[in-house]
């Protein structure tokens, strides 16, 4: 009589384990680099901590309360939801409309695919210094271009706009080479019926092009939100926080507070509500994706 095997599905010789300890490096980093560090913030935000970053207290919820009636948290709330919600929508459609006019391959396409993904061969640090030129309000060269005598990093009026330009000038080149390779990645034969038919180039775009590269769409929208809730690095080298606390985001205020004034639970509290707010705009992103996306 043969016998029944209890697993039908498990190949003969196949270690159940297998899977397990090729992810456990994975596994063990991450509990280490991510999950440890985020569930100790969540503690550290609800506790006294001294200046050696120990926990000795319990603090409630007295240190949101302090964070709330402070105006430098509410003036780096507001910097930083201005940058989001223009960030995105303006880096996407420029990146969108570049992709999508280099979407055929060409005699220069070599050469314009290289000018568009040039910002990722600089460094952000690299990057602030050339715009420290570039927006200087007597050499600069933007002021001397457009005729103007901005001092766009020292005018409260325009220190957040020169944070714009130079996020959503780093932001396109990766953007550029998704957007690009899902555009080619639309079959041809669905151009050639379309062209068929008689639609035109707006209509392909809307109803076929747009539709099929959604999944990246949805990618870039969800990273460039995350990036641009994190912005701190051109802050940091550029403006510090200022003038007149006009270009503080919240995780600017949440480095200076912990780093500048020891104040590692202030500064756990603004990276916890720094967290939340971004999980709840990737979640209305998610929300708002169904139906819209053809992953097909």
């Amino acid at each position: 009589m043969q016998a029944v095997s209890l697993h039908p599905s498990r190949k003969p010789g196949e270690n159940p384990w297998k899977a397990l300890l090729l992810v456990l490096p994975m596994l063990l980093f991450a509990a280490g680099f991510v999950y440890y560090p985020f569930v100790k913030t969540i503690i550290q935000s609800f506790g006294l901590v001294n200046f050696r970053g120990e926990l000795t207290g319990f603090a409630g919820l007295d240190n949101y309360r302090y964070l709330f009636s402070r105006r430098e948290f509410f003036a780096a709330l507001k910097n930083t939801l201005t940058l989001a919600l223009c960030n995105v929508p303006i880096t996407v459609v420029l990146t969108v409309g570049l992709a999508w006019l280099c979407r055929e391959k060409r005699w220069i396409s070599p050469l314009l695919e290289t000018l568009f993904a040039l910002p990722m061969a600089v460094s952000m640090s690299s990057v602030a210094l050339i715009y420290r030129v570039l927006l200087n309000p007597t050499v600069g060269y933007l002021n001397y271009a457009l005729g103007l005598s901005v001092g766009w990093l020292t005018d409260r009026n325009y220190a957040l706009a020169a944070i714009l330009m130079m996020t959503v000038w780093m932001g396109i080149a990766f953007n550029f080479l998704l957007f690009l390779s899902a555009f080619r990645g639309v079959p041809q034969d669905l151009l050639d019926s379309a062209a068929l038919e008689g639609a035109g180039t707006w209509q392909v775009f809307w109803k076929i092009q747009l539709p099929l590269i959604s999944p990246t769409l949805l990618y870039v929208v969800c990273t460039n939100m995350i990036q641009a809730m994190m912005t701190n690095g051109p802050v940091l080298i550029l403006t510090q926080g200022g003038p007149a606390r006009s270009t503080t985001t919240l995780i600017y205020l949440m480095y200076t507070s912990g780093y500048g004034s020891s104040n590692y639970s202030l500064a756990a509290c603004v990276s916890v509500i720094a967290f939340l707010l971004t999980l709840v705009f990737t979640l209305l992103i998610f929300t708002t994706e169904k139906g819209r996306v053809n992953y097909q």
